[in-house]
């Protein structure tokens, strides 16, 4: 199959699979106080259907995939499904993202299974504001998770930080020393309202040149070269230091003409944008027994339909947790 590019002839070569809508947190910007029921177990991808999917990607040109969920480490046997996609022919990187809660258990059989790189998402350093964004007491099972993969040797990791005015912005200064005498990469994302909770999150957002200002407080800040991954952040250091901090605008700076990547919901939709409703179901044509050729066409109808600027009215049904992120 003809590898796949936007309608501006950049190539579309990463993908963001969620392998599960669960999650052992609840945090606020991803489903209400009363939280939500799971999607039901037959609705959900299997590993074999995600494979199947994943290697008609790499036909039409994915390169990376990301493993996320929901928190990926809360579905049975996701280290078969990390060695299974490791030994697609032609896919060059297995990534994965976690909240860290279980990343200490897990650590050592991810490297082993194949997983090249961690990105941890983490929005507080403060035990009790911990548990009033995520609803849960799990920082410090999370901390322990960050010292396991640098212990183990990942590189890079990457620390996510949705940077929340009001809530977090307070902390900028200490997420940014963070990076000074540890070789992390702590990236900033500014605040997107998406799902149900839109309305109610409209004053959280915190723009990422203010972030950059927070970080500035610590010491001067350097233009770094680019971290291995494949995101659009734009990265910066302290003179001397081990890792790096790193802002994402996709608000305040939209990146959407450079986006390369498509993401794949558990229950089995292609999605070409983070904040946009339009989704193509993948899922029926695959259990109807569709060819490969079908499903390949499904990855460039999904690439046409890309949009280059985010829809900041769009009202997103889904919950952060059911995306992907």
């Amino acid at each position: 199959m003809k590898a796949v590019t936007n309608p501006r002839g950049a190539p579309i070569d990463y993908l963001r699979v969620s392998i599960t809508d669960r999650c052992n947190l609840r945090c606020i910007y991803c489903m209400p106080p009363e939280g939500l029921t799971p999607a039901p177990h037959e609705s959900i991808l299997t590993y074999e259907e995600i494979c199947m999917v994943v290697r008609v990607g790499v036909q039409c040109g994915i390169r990376k995939v990301r493993i996320t969920g929901g928190e990926p480490l809360v579905r049975r046997n996701v280290l078969g499904c990390v060695t299974s996609l490791g030994q697609i022919s032609g896919l060059q990187e297995v990534s994965m993202t976690t909240n860290g809660v279980s990343l200490c258990d897990f650590a050592a059989d991810l490297r082993i299974a194949g997983v090249d790189r961690i990105n941890i998402s983490l929005d507080t350093l403060d035990r009790e504001k911990f548990k009033r964004i995520t609803r849960r007491d799990s920082l410090v099972s999370v901390l322990r998770g960050i010292d396991a993969v640098l212990r183990l040797g990942f590189e890079p990791v990457k620390i996510n930080v949705v940077a929340m005015k009001g809530l977090n912005d307070d902390e900028i200064g200490a997420f940014g020393k963070l990076t000074i005498d540890r070789p992390l990469h702590v990236r900033f994302i500014e605040f997107m309202a998406v799902g149900g909770l839109a309305q109610r999150q409209s004053g959280l957002f915190f723009p990422a040149e203010a972030v950059k200002k927070r970080l500035e407080t610590i010491g001067a800040l350097e233009q770094a070269g680019r971290i291995r991954g494949n995101g659009p952040a734009r990265y910066f250091s302290y003179r001397n230091a081990l890792g790096t901090v790193g802002l994402i605008s996709p608000l305040s700076n939209g990146f959407c003409e450079a986006c390369n990547r498509l993401r794949l919901t558990a229950d089995g939709n292609l999605r070409s944008c983070l904040l946009s409703d339009d989704e193509i179901d993948v899922k029926g044509p695959l259990r109807s027994g569709s060819s490969e050729k079908t499903i390949g066409d499904l990855f460039r109808q999904a690439v046409a339909r890309k949009t280059y600027r985010h829809d900041t009215s769009c009202r997103n049904h889904r919950y952060m947790r059911s995306i992907g992120g």
